[in-house]
């Protein structure tokens, strides 16, 4: 698997970064230990999770594989803080105490000391920027992590944090895919602007341009769950359906599968450094690892971006 860098940075992450979000949760540690070995002799590199996947398991099911299944060194990792879900809601807080505290909780459920990319999960509107970013530098220069950056931010919250940062950021994590091109209108010309990497989470369209909800939604998908149904039931209006149905002509057209054909467009986009798949099953993986990953023809690219343009 290629291995790319991060912005401007010398921080280099596999094209695909393994999401663990279901982790903890839907996805157990036995499926978790399967997931994390199949990427790694794929040539995967990079795990993202986050304090906030499953109120802190998935970090606790990543650590509690490094050094057991994995070595640390054979892994990069990016975690990030301030937001939490208490009673399932949304909640942000990207203080210094937040931030710092929430760090070193990270840190203590992976059980390592440092992380390779720490992010600031959210923009906080109720904490002053510099705090945020003050945080982020302390923990680069004690060496709790190598590299800093944010997530969720829209195109100018990413261009003043960039340009005010004492610490410089290397990359911004944002929802992009067919289903979801909204970062090309401002946030991607900002991250550019500013040498960050783009870290794609959503690539596959929250699962449904792998095509499995044509027609139908699963048992067992997260469509058909009661707590993740809301997360997919954007994608599976009109528009998306027309575009997921472009996304399988195509791919029965080329002979690859819709998932290649979803995530080696959006690997092609210029500043996207890698996408993260969050796959919840061993067998979603290998679907995923077998993608072929190399660009589309011209002419099938232009028509996909066509129909997926923002109306």
């Amino acid at each position: 698997m290629q291995q790319r860098y991060v912005g401007n940075s010398g921080l280099r992450v596999s094209a695909l970064s393994l999401g663990t979000r279901s982790w903890g949760g839907e996805t157990d540690d036995q499926d978790a230990s399967e997931l994390l070995r199949t990427f790694l002799d794929a040539g995967g590199r990079h795990v993202d999770t986050a304090a906030s996947y499953a109120g802190g398991a998935s970090e606790a099911v990543l650590g509690s594989l490094l050094g057991d299944v994995v070595s640390r060194t054979e892994v990069s990792i990016s975690t990030k803080a301030g937001m939490t879900t208490p009673d399932g809601r949304r909640a942000v807080d990207t203080s210094r105490t937040a931030m710092l505290t929430g760090l070193d909780a990270s840190l203590t459920r992976l059980g390592t000391d440092y992380v390779d990319l720490w992010l600031a999960e959210a923009w906080d509107g109720n904490v002053p920027l510099d705090e945020t970013l003050g945080a982020l530098d302390f923990a680069v220069r004690s060496g709790r992590a190598r590299y800093a950056g944010i997530s969720n931010f829209k195109g100018w919250q990413a261009a003043k944090a960039a340009a005010v940062s004492s610490v410089p950021l290397v990359a911004v994590q944002a929802e992009y895919s067919f289903l979801n091109r909204s970062a090309e209108a401002e946030l991607m010309p900002a991250a550019e602007d500013a040498g960050l990497g783009v870290m794609a989470w959503g690539p596959l369209g929250r699962g449904v341009l792998t095509g499995k909800y044509r027609g139908t939604i699963p048992a067992g998908s997260r469509g058909a769950s009661v707590s993740d149904a809301a997360y997919v039931e954007p994608y599976l209006a009109e528009k998306p359906s027309r575009i997921v149905d472009a996304v399988c002509m195509a791919a029965n057209g080329l002979g690859r599968t819709p998932q290649d054909v979803a995530l080696s467009w959006l690997l092609s986009q210029h500043g996207v450094a890698t996408a993260i798949v969050g796959a919840r099953t061993p067998v979603q993986l290998k679907e995923i690892i077998d993608a072929q990953l190399s660009p589309l023809p011209p002419q099938i690219a232009r028509a996909l971006e066509d129909v997926s343009a923002a109306s």
